[in-house]
């Protein structure tokens, strides 16, 4: 019987990879450099070779392996196929097929990065418990996943939870980096957050901490918030203003049990949900008003539990 299964999570300057036993627990974890050189050519090999090496370590055959799930940055289709992933210089790749036979054979299972990480969430962090879940991903850009009945949507394109790409405001002059403008990214992601700010100060004489703050950073401005300074606090509204709005809006649609916040920004904690369910309430469809706000639990090990949950569900 198979007791093992391998959850990789790759990311643009390493790969995250983790044993995990069939019934969930982490066993073993460790990185290998992302080799993005020659169109991503190598990843696929590297990634089997860092899998044979810890089956060798561990003394595993390939009869004990149950699979190998792997969450990748770009649209995946529901085949396996990964439509376009730029930030590893790939175009259009098999990478279920493909890595499978440099595994021999071993079953392989594919998913983008946010839904990947939100499945693991919804599993063993702060969706824990629940059937629907929507993760937001709050980092240098805004990322999402949405978890129905236990299983990921990837939508026909596999941009299913690009959340960050909802239009949040019309008369934004700045394009995003998708090349629209007024995305929730320009806002809500750490980067928008000391954006907002920069806005803000140029506009106010307030006296503020933040005017001295020459390393100016979304932490240092929620920091702010908390000590009350009246101008972060201002900042901090208008970031809860555009995430709370647009996750009502996504709520009518998806109607989940749970919005889960995670990223680097959702570090400075309960004023994040507090911010975010104050103008979430009032926005929301009354059907939708209650549903729960958490913060995400398993940091940066997310997308490997997702990873392994897609092989132990399929």
């Amino acid at each position: 019987m198979a007791d093992y299964a391998f959850g990789i999570d790759v990311g643009g300057t390493t790969v995250k990879c983790g044993l995990f036993s069939t019934k969930g627990e982490l066993l073993d974890s460790w990185e290998i450099p992302t080799r993005k050189e020659d169109g991503g050519k190598y990843i696929l090999g590297d990634i089997a070779e860092a899998i044979r090496k810890k089956c060798t370590e561990k003394e595993l055959k390939k009869e004990d392996v149950l699979g190998v799930g792997i969450g990748v940055p770009g649209p995946v289709l529901e085949d396996g196929i990964v439509n376009n992933c730029v930030n590893l210089g790939w175009g259009v790749v098999d990478v279920k097929e493909n890595l499978s036979k440099l595994l021999d054979d071993i079953p392989v299972e594919v998913g983008n990065d946010a839904n990947v990480a939100a499945l693991g969430e919804q599993w063993k962090g702060g969706g824990r418990g629940y059937k629907n879940v929507v993760l937001v991903t709050l980092g240098t850009g805004v990322g999402g996943g949405i978890i129905i009945n236990g299983k990921i949507i990837p939508g026909s394109h596999g941009a299913g939870g690009e959340i960050g790409h909802i239009q949040v405001e019309k008369n934004e002059t700045i394009p995003c980096n998708c090349g629209k403008k007024g995305c929730l990214e320009q806002y809500a992601s750490a980067t928008g957050v000391v954006r907002m700010a920069k806005r803000y100060l140029a506009k106010t004489k307030k006296a503020t901490v933040l005017r001295d703050d020459e390393t100016l950073s979304a932490k240092s401005i929620f920091d702010a918030a908390k000590a009350n300074d009246a101008a972060a606090m201002e900042v901090v509204e208008q970031f809860g203003d555009r995430l709370g709005t647009a996750l009502a809006a996504i709520n009518c649609v998806v109607d989940p049990e749970v919005v889960v916040i995670g990223g680097g920004v959702s570090k400075a904690g309960q004023i994040i949900l507090d911010v975010v369910q104050k103008y979430y309430i009032p926005a929301a469809f009354n059907a939708c008003r209650n549903c729960l706000f958490k913060l995400a639990e398993l940091g940066n090990e997310a997308g490997m539990y997702g990873a392994v949950r897609m092989v132990l569900t399929k």
